[in-house]
């Protein structure tokens, strides 16, 4: 991965960050309960643990310190690091619904808005949505009337009542009433949280099997399958191969890349480009789970090894697919004109940076200016 800041490199790709977030793990944030040390406590241990380990050559730089991570619900934060820090051109924040767990959610709406507000043209908002919530219908109404939500994201579980509960999204009493009234106020994408268990709880519910039934049954409707790979691959593959609306997110499976051996990623990668999946990939890295910069710049420069593809029938990585992921695959879900939003951006605060500020910097320049 280059040292040099300057971003003319990878100046001419467009690159959208599908999973963003500001999370809230604070000790004062998490839900009392009797699973609060198997589900809150471990959840916020585990993803600090992903965050302070998968960095680059082990160098601290890339890392919040322990006490940062667990509050970096901060727009100044999460924006300078995409926009200012890394290559990244625009963003999808996703609220978390987990209310059971984290009284705000885990990874509050209020921050992408604040995001978006300053940057209207490089952030857009994924609405959070649990069937446990008693106004749940009313709660899509808001989203999608007030905070204007391009796409709806939902969790297979959660703490309710402090029992540990759990929903298909193919459930025609839980899901499906959501679904529909989703699509009747012009929501056409749903994101999925997959393949990661939230602490010491099932693991059943974060299989991708659901998908497939909620696909069916909502063919007007784009299904993302979030952290798609990291666990059930060869399902998830099948499901692309299957449904032409079932797209994968990558949040947490680029972190892959930083492995010794490519090899994991590309039979991850591999595997879902094998069954159709050049068109329905989306780029994430999760950020701030991990700074956005050093995956970009490893995935750019990836390839998968040609013994993989020999053996294996893993399709070349070119250049055309590369930009596909990075961005033109989501934008065109979203029925954005990328030309006339590069243009936009490209004289704003960020746009007009020559080179990339220094990782996790976003608060220093923020005191600075003041």
């Amino acid at each position: 991965m280059t040292e040099s800041s300057n971003r003319w490199h990878l100046d001419d790709i467009f690159i959208l960050d599908s999973t963003v977030h500001g999370y809230n793990t604070l000790p004062e944030n998490h839900v009392d309960g009797k699973f609060k040390e198997r589900v809150a406590i471990q959840l916020s241990d585990t993803l600090f643990a992903g965050h302070s380990k998968l960095i680059p050559d082990g160098n601290p730089k890339w890392a919040l310190s322990h006490e940062r991570f667990r509050h970096a619900a901060d727009p100044d934060l999460l924006g300078h690091a995409l926009f200012a820090e890394s290559q990244t051109d625009v963003c999808v924040y996703h609220g978390t619904p987990l209310y059971g767990i984290y009284r705000d959610g885990g990874s509050p709406l209020s921050v992408g808005r604040a995001m978006r507000e300053r940057w209207p043209d490089r952030v857009a908002l994924y609405g959070p949505v649990s069937p446990w919530q008693p106004d749940a219908i009313d709660v899509i109404d808001q989203l999608v009337e007030e905070d204007k939500v391009v796409g709806l994201k939902f969790y297979p579980m959660d703490l309710v009542d402090g029992e540990v509960r759990s929903y298909r999204l193919d459930d025609p009493e839980i899901a499906f009433p959501l679904l529909e009234h989703a699509r009747k106020r012009g929501i056409k994408m749903i994101a999925t949280h997959k393949a990661i268990p939230q602490g010491q709880v099932p693991s059943e519910p974060f299989a991708p099997f659901d998908v497939a039934g909620a696909a069916v049954a909502f063919p007007d409707m784009t299904f993302e399958v979030v952290h798609g790979g990291i666990a059930f691959l060869e399902e998830t593959a099948w499901q692309m191969q299957r449904f032409p609306n079932v797209t994968v997110n990558l949040e947490g499976s680029s972190a892959y890349l930083l492995q010794r051996s490519p090899r994991r990623f590309a039979e991850l990668l591999g595997s879902l480009l094998m069954w159709g999946g050049e068109d329905r990939i989306f780029w994430s890295t999760g950020c701030v789970a991990h700074h956005p910069r050093p995956f970009v710049e490893l995935f750019w420069d990836f390839q998968i090894p040609e013994d993989m593809s020999r053996d294996y029938g893993y399709p070349q990585l070119t250049e055309a697919i590369k930009r596909k992921v990075l961005g033109l695959n989501h934008a065109r879900f979203l029925d954005w004109n990328v030309d006339a939003l590069r243009a936009k951006i490209k004289n704003d605060e960020f746009g007009r940076q020559k080179t990339l500020a220094e990782p996790w910097t976003g608060v220093q320049e923020r005191e600075r200016a003041a």
